[in-house]
């Protein structure tokens, strides 16, 4: 297998972004490349064209490779549900959930089985995987049993470079102290170092680079600086802080709840790009303020989230909120919690069958929550009673466990495909819930809801943004800045000497 693994010294290193980097560096040489990450820890997923779930970050990896993405890219992806459990997604679906030391015990040998056979089905099918780990590779009580750094790197037989972030500190040590942790056999594997997210002048830090290949006798393959916007969608908890910490200035105030087991956060990315927008968290009553409109994302723990959100008196400002006329759109797992009644039928939310909790009763409805997971692509339009005046169809993905009846007539929001209808829309769009993720990657539809926020504030509106087409091009702007700072010529030796091997 021609292959190359970025694991990293801890995580939010920026070996997500690296590796994206390099599938599209890749593919604009021509080359056959497809990314690959054994098994994902994130409740940030990708639902592929057949309706399966994957990370986020492969699917997004995938896009850049210009390649369709599969399972195949990442067997095992597991959901948090809780500090102690996760749930886990096996070549796309959902199978069980178990704790940490349940997973240990009883799916390695599985684990290890999948992903043989999907290095092996990719290897045949492309010309060079680019291979993610996670974490860091020494976590020395984690080691013996590990599937997703160098027991993954042994597996494909690939070299490993080595990704430390210089943004948070200690880069000398994190980079040193990783080495000499690892086990002979596995340090052999380690060809080059990058550093990444770098601030100032690159020249300051040559005597650093010459430090290091020195004490450590591995090559400093690029220093690379530190990306602002990047518009690659965050995989897990710890990139929310890096991505939407800069968009505090607009004057469009939009609140999102930030729920303790947020899912597809990548639905409020849209909102970075547009400049009149504050986008900003809100994790306590205290914090609120009279945001223009707030958000509540998806969560994979609603009813846990939902009593999360009651300790704070975070209900009490929606609440509020929405009775003075504020807008509010409630996405998957937000959309359940603006209901009236959630009944968890098979325990699959919160682990204790036949568990009601009331909800927030913005929206008259009740959700049950059942055993099988709802997961597919969605095409729909605007449903004819809304009157928006949009005639472009919708797009997005379905991930979720309850289904939703209203207890009287309303509004639905959208009609998909099959005619069934979907979601709920009241006052000419103040209050909408749905079960649509991407929503807002929907140019027209985010340009129509911000214009009724811009007008009720008497701003004038504004324009469509073309977010895709904007993506795009940022892929090949990180292709193009990366590869100025790697010793990219060095790198695509590495990889053909390897894996000639």
């Amino acid at each position: 297998m021609k292959g190359i693994m970025i694991q990293g010294t801890a995580s939010d290193v920026g070996k997500s972004l690296i590796v994206t980097a390099m599938c599209r560096i890749l593919a604009n040489e021509g080359l056959r490349v497809v990314p690959f990450k054994s098994q994902n820890m994130s409740n940030n997923s990708y639902v592929t064209r057949d309706g399966k779930e994957i990370g986020r970050a492969q699917g997004i990896q995938a896009e850049a490779a210009r390649v369709e993405p599969t399972v195949w890219m990442n067997p095992i992806l597991l959901k948090p549900r809780s500090d102690q459990h996760a749930e886990i997604v096996y070549l796309g679906k959902a199978i069980e959930t178990l704790s940490g030391r349940g997973y240990r015990d009883h799916f390695y040998e599985k684990g290890l089985a999948v992903i043989k056979k999907s290095l092996h089905l990719l290897s045949d099918e492309f010309d060079v995987v680019v291979i993610e780990g996670a974490g860091s590779p020494v976590e020395v009580n984690l080691m013996d049993r590990e599937l997703v750094n160098m027991k993954v790197a042994e597996l494909a037989d690939v070299p490993v470079v080595l990704v430390a972030d210089i943004d948070r500190g200690g880069v000398f040590a994190s980079i040193v102290g990783t080495l000499e942790l690892l086990e002979p056999n596995e340090r052999q594997r380690v060809v080059g170092v990058i550093i990444n997210k770098f601030r100032g002048d690159l020249t300051l830090f040559e005597d650093g680079v010459q430090w290091l290949e020195e004490k450590t006798g591995v090559p400093v393959l690029g220093v690379l600086p530190f990306v602002e916007n990047h518009m690659i969608d965050g995989e897990d908890s710890l990139s929310i802080r890096t991505q939407f910490s800069n968009r505090n200035n607009g004057t469009l105030d939009i609140a999102v709840i930030h729920l303790p087991f947020i899912s597809n956060y990548s639905d409020l990315e849209p909102f970075l790009y547009e400049e009149d927008v504050s986008l900003r968290w809100v994790n306590h009553a205290s914090e609120f303020g009279l945001p223009d409109a707030i958000i509540l994302p998806g969560t994979k723990s609603t009813i846990s989230d939902l009593k999360n959100l009651r300790d704070k008196q975070l209900d009490i400002q929606v609440e509020k909120h929405v009775a003075n006329g504020g807008y509010v759109v409630g996405i998957c797992g937000g959309y359940q919690i603006l209901g009236e009644e959630m009944i968890d039928e098979d325990g699959s939310d919160t682990g204790r069958p036949n568990f009601t909790e009331k909800g927030l009763g913005t929206i008259p409805a009740t959700t049950t929550f059942y055993k099988e997971k709802e997961t597919n692509r969605v095409m729909a339009k605007y449903h004819k009673a809304t009157g928006l005046p949009i005639n472009k169809p919708i797009e997005g993905f379905e991930i979720h466990l309850g289904k939703t009846i209203f207890s009287k007539e309303v509004c639905p929001f959208l009609t998909l495909e099959n005619g069934e209808e979907e979601g709920y829309f009241a006052n000419d769009g103040q209050i909408i819930g749905t079960y649509l993720h991407h929503l807002f990657h929907n140019d027209e539809w985010r340009n129509h809801w911000l214009n009724m926020i811009r007008k009720r504030k008497g701003l004038p509106t504004g324009g469509i943004q073309s977010i895709s087409e904007y993506k795009d091009k940022r892929f090949d702007f990180l292709a193009d800045e990366m590869k100025s700072h790697l010793k990219w010529d060095l790198i695509k030796k590495i990889i053909n000497q390897w894996g000639s091997k």
